[in-house]
């Protein structure tokens, strides 16, 4: 029997024992005889769909799909998510579930698909691109189903799947089976989730840890707040102390200069020796300091301490040493 199709309808690279489940238009020719036209192919059996899959994953490590260097970081937490299943399986159920329980206020934008059988790799490829095509984007998406036997998870470990998971510029996870699956799409996105619950974990923090750790954060900053008021508080304090001690040590110089300075000008008042029984001679309007000044006839005024008195020299004596000089 004779089979005709294109490359494109191959599932992947082919060896020879592998098991195929072909779909597609049966056509009987006069000359050619019975043959088919194929309208899609996949491989069939555990052995055969692991085999298919090995072959697969050599043929897109070669090019480079699954290398660490191209993974990107998903936001965290996002504010919108693209999410691909089945909007009747357990794993949107269990992803809705698990989110809402975590965190609020995320928005969801579910494309439905099949998640297993003929139509469902097209499906899903075509619902990555979809979600890439928006006007306004999601910030991460989420394509999942649950676990199953090696055919249901089939789809996932498609070229078709694959390749659009690698080619979305929206930040994709995969979460497909269980932790033991790994599909083709899990090693392509930029992170991987062992199942559905854990895609939503990795996604969002859970909102009580969260406000406790809030709640340690507000406590411990409100700590070093009161402690760098504290240590302030300390150095004004020894600031204050310091100022006020200079501040006595400069009045206590000031006062011992002011003293000083008021006991001079005591010992210079005339008016002090006046009280001792000195007395300011002024002849007219010099004071006399010599007995050169003045001669017999002279009218002459003597200051004492407590009154003027005008007086008359009727003779000039010099003392011995003052004539000898």
């Amino acid at each position: 029997m004779r089979f005709f199709g294109t490359v494109y309808q191959l599932p992947g690279p082919l060896e020879d024992g592998m098991v195929l489940a072909v779909k597609g238009t049966p056509r009987l020719h006069a000359l050619y005889g019975f043959s088919v036209n194929v309208i899609r192919i996949r491989p069939v059996g555990e052995g055969s769909i692991k085999k298919a899959a090995t072959l697969l994953e050599q043929k897109l490590a070669a090019e480079g799909l699954f290398d660490a260097e191209r993974k990107r970081p998903l936001p965290y937490p996002p504010q919108h998510i693209g999410l691909v299943t089945s909007s009747e399986s357990a794993a949107y159920h269990d992803f809705m579930k698990v989110l809402g329980g975590r965190w609020g206020g995320v928005d969801i934008t579910l494309v439905d698909v099949q998640v297993q059988g003929d139509v469902s790799p097209a499906q899903v490829s075509t619902a990555i691109v979809q979600l890439n095509q928006l006007p306004q984007p999601p910030d991460v998406i989420v394509v999942t189903r649950g676990g199953g036997s090696a055919e249901d998870l089939q789809a996932f470990s498609t070229e078709q799947v694959t390749r659009a998971v690698a080619a979305s510029r929206v930040p994709t996870i995969v979460a497909v089976g269980h932790e033991v699956d790994v599909s083709l799409a899990e090693l392509a996105a930029d992170q991987r989730a062992s199942t559905p619950s854990n895609a939503a974990e990795l996604l969002v923090p859970d909102r009580r840890s969260y406000m406790l750790e809030l709640r340690n954060r507000r406590q411990d900053a409100a700590r070093k707040v009161m402690d760098i008021v504290r240590r302030q508080v300390g150095e004004v304090e020894a600031a204050r102390s310091t100022l006020h001690s200079s501040a006595a040590r400069i009045g206590e110089r000031t006062r011992y200069v002011f003293d000083t300075q008021r006991q001079l000008l005591a010992a210079y008042d005339p008016h002090a020796a006046l009280q001792r029984g000195y007395a300011l001679v002024r002849h007219e309007t010099m004071l006399v300091r010599s007995g050169r000044q003045l001669q017999a006839g002279d009218d002459v005024t003597v200051q004492l301490h407590d009154a003027r008195v005008t007086a008359r020299i009727k003779q000039v004596s010099m003392n011995i040493k003052e004539q000898t000089a």
